[in-house]
């Protein structure tokens, strides 16, 4: 049994400083950015008028919108097209600049999508936007796709009508939808984007594929630009780093409290290798659709029992994403993960005061939580208490793993205080145990 010590880490966001260079990014290059926590006072989100219970209760909502998202992914209707990205309402984002001379834009993002996407001008329908709006005209390195070029059969829900005006000039045009029914709608375009680095030092990508959205709109806020995908499909952030990181990038998620403005980082290249004691290791799954990444869960063991997961033998039964608070379970297992815990927690058993989550306690110096592992395949990674056990009220805990109705979703509670890392090459991911605030 081990002693419950509670954290309260909601979403993230992804924030990076504003940098130009004029040469391309060095093969096998390192560099970090810094991860800034959704409702940190650094955060343009941030809302100093809310309480840490009030700021996780929204945090539990979008965990459980964005995993309704996730699944409508997988069926989209042939009537209404569904695209792998998140609203404004996602959880994180991300300073870079587009164009030349750069123009900074503040954008959702998202490793659960592919596509960057931006509002630009003229909008012809574009949602409440507080930062100055991207004008391609501005940047002389802003090219419109063609139809029958390449990048535009990279780019999923594509077509080539008349152009703006009425008149068929042949450019690729791109059309997402929410599953919510928000939507984007624009062309398909490639420009130079530039990423900001901690070393000061920066990373410039000429010619990335990019959406220039005329239409948008929806749930989106008005602090944010678009979206920043970093999915592991053809468009993504990641993929069109392509060399200069060599398919690697890694994070380290803060425990983060509401008067805290520690941020996070996120490391690419060659900075973002993961190894040394503690480290294990589980191999990446490719399936379709290619945007999410995919692990195989065995079982969750709870204390010296373990619970094998239904479909254990089917590759790639889990997500990883670090935009889901929760961890969310099939709900047959989540019942009987959380009649396995109930039955060994030492403490008084009270509601949610939120009505969210099932499985609370009162919270004292005598409540004693058992000892979760996570049994991905090849990897056993042992939680603390705080990635399992959150803070919901004053004086009450409760469980942080959810239910969903098809596959299952590794969230972000489960993940801080782990150095976690992607290697898109070698096909793994690795987790190793840290203090992420001295990361």
């Amino acid at each position: 049994m081990a002693s419950l010590f509670s954290s309260t880490l909601f979403s993230l966001f992804l924030l990076s400083s504003l940098f130009l260079s004029n040469a391309n990014a060095e093969p096998e290059r390192g560099f970090t950015v810094d991860l800034i926590h959704r409702d940190s006072p650094r955060s343009p989100f941030y809302n100093p008028a809310e309480v840490p219970s009030q700021r996780l209760r929204n945090a539990l909502r979008r965990s459980m919108n964005r995993a309704v998202r996730f699944t409508n992914s997988f069926g989209p209707s042939p009537n209404t097209p569904q695209a792998d990205i998140t609203s404004s309402k996602g959880e994180y984002l991300m300073n870079v600049s587009i164009g030349s001379p750069p123009f900074p834009i503040m954008a959702i993002a998202d490793t659960g999508s592919d596509l960057i996407w931006m509002q630009c001008k003229p909008c012809e329908d574009c949602y409440s936007q507080k930062a100055p709006i991207f004008d391609p005209k501005s940047s002389s390195t802003y090219k419109k796709v063609s139809c029958t070029a390449r990048q535009c059969q990279a780019v999923d829900q594509t077509s080539c009508s008349s152009g703006r005006g009425g008149l068929n000039n042949g450019t690729c045009q791109y059309s997402i939808v929410y599953g919510d029914q928000s939507h984007s709608n624009g062309d398909v375009a490639v420009d130079t984007l530039t990423l900001g680095s901690t070393d000061g030092r920066p990373v410039a990508l000429p010619n990335t594929v990019i959406g220039c959205g005329h239409d948008n709109a929806g749930t989106f806020d008005d602090k944010g630009s678009g979206l920043i995908g970093l999915g592991g499909g053809s468009v993504s952030l990641i993929t069109q780093l392509g060399n200069s990181i060599g398919g690697k990038f890694s994070y380290c998620l803060v425990p983060l409290s509401s008067k805290s403005d520690l941020t996070s980082k996120m490391n690419f290249g060659s900075k973002a290798i993961v190894s040394g004691t503690g480290t294990v290791s589980t191999p990446l799954v490719k399936k379709d659709p290619d945007t999410f990444y995919y692990m195989t869960l065995e079982a969750i063991t709870v204390g010296g029992k373990r619970l094998d997961f239904p479909g254990s033998k089917e590759e790639g039964n889990m997500i990883i994403d670090s935009g889901t608070t929760l961890t969310l379970l099939p709900p047959d297992f989540h019942s009987k993960l959380e009649t396995a815990v109930a039955a060994v927690v030492k403490g008084k058993r009270v509601s949610d005061p939120g009505n969210f989550l099932t499985l609370c306690y009162q919270m004292s110096s005598d409540l004693k939580v058992p000892t979760i592992t996570i049994n991905f395949k090849g990897a056993d990674v042992k939680l603390d208490p705080s990635n399992y056990f959150i803070q919901v009220a004053d004086d009450v805990v409760c469980f942080a793993f959810g239910e969903t109705d098809d596959f299952a979703i590794y969230g972000n509670l489960s993940q801080m205080n782990f150095l976690i890392g992607y290697d898109t090459v070698s096909k793994k991911m690795s987790f190793k145990p840290a203090d992420c605030t001295k990361m």
